[in-house]
């Protein structure tokens, strides 16, 4: 098993760290590997498109129809050159 030193740790992130081993009755270092066990076992979800990505987020609210845009033909311009 490989050996891992954590350095540099906020005092509050320690605290709450400690308090939460307590109330599990285990070791801080017993309650980082759960904590780690937990969070890197959870399945990693496929890689999503940034479109992709808003789209999932905002679909459960339901979408939204907007108006048609009447649009113009493109006009030539005359720069001068």
């Amino acid at each position: 098993m490989a050996v891992m030193t954590i350095r540099n740790i906020d005092d509050s992130l320690k605290h709450r760290l400690r308090l939460r081993a307590a109330q599990h009755g285990r070791s801080m270092e017993e309650e980082v590997r759960d904590i780690l066990r937990s969070v890197l076992s959870a399945e990693v979800s496929q890689e999503v498109d940034a479109g992709q990505a808003i789209h999932q987020r905002f679909a459960k609210l339901g979408g939204v129809d907007l108006p048609p845009v009447s649009r113009e033909a493109i006009r030539d311009v005359d720069f001068g050159m």
